[in-house]
């Protein structure tokens, strides 16, 4: 199908808009896929938040051209798919993963993020990135860990001294009762 200069203008304001505002992008080699897995591979994306959509490499070029995915301009070579994560940088890379489990002709060709550009071996370690609020989750647990620790230090000598006198209750009410 031939694109009217119109469409093409069209489709890279459509994906520079989105790169602008995501934090990481994957391209990845679909070829062998069928369509029916490609609609569910863009179902389960489009659940999770991840932008997906396949452009022609010298539009995907001209789309990134002035974002932080500049890098990644000498990989748009072949039929790619593009997954842009927006939330956080790990969502697109999760979505991958778990699709390339049950269909291993998805081939991921590289991954940027924050302006880096990474191998393809990296996909394991960015979807193994915590979301925004395992994040906190963590932030607040290691935050809490010391004053936890510290009240626990404080409260053991007073609950020392209860365990011990109960310990002589307990051996007073035996020394009776035989």
């Amino acid at each position: 199908m031939v694109l009217k200069l119109e469409d093409k203008k069209t489709i890279v304001n459509e994906v520079a808009v989105i790169a602008k505002q995501a934090v990481s992008l994957i391209a990845a080699e679909y070829s062998g896929l069928t369509v029916a897995q490609l609609t569910g591979f863009r179902k389960s994306a489009r659940e999770a938040g991840v932008y997906v959509r396949v452009v022609q490499n010298t539009l995907a070029r001209r789309a990134v051209k002035e974002t932080q995915f500049a890098c990644m301009q000498d990989e748009f070579v072949g039929p790619l798919i593009l997954a842009f994560s927006t939330d956080h940088p790990g969502a697109a890379a999760r979505i991958i993963k778990e699709f390339v489990k049950t269909n291993d002709k998805l081939k991921v060709r590289a991954l940027a993020i924050d302006g880096q550009l990474l191998p393809a071996t990296g996909l394991e370690s960015l979807a193994s990135l915590p979301t925004r609020d395992e994040g906190i989750a963590l932030l607040m647990s290691v935050m809490k860990a010391p004053i936890t620790k510290l009240v626990r230090t404080m409260a053991e000598p007073h609950a020392k001294l209860v365990r011990t006198i109960v310990a002589i209750r307990d051996a007073k009410e035996a020394a009776s009762a035989a």
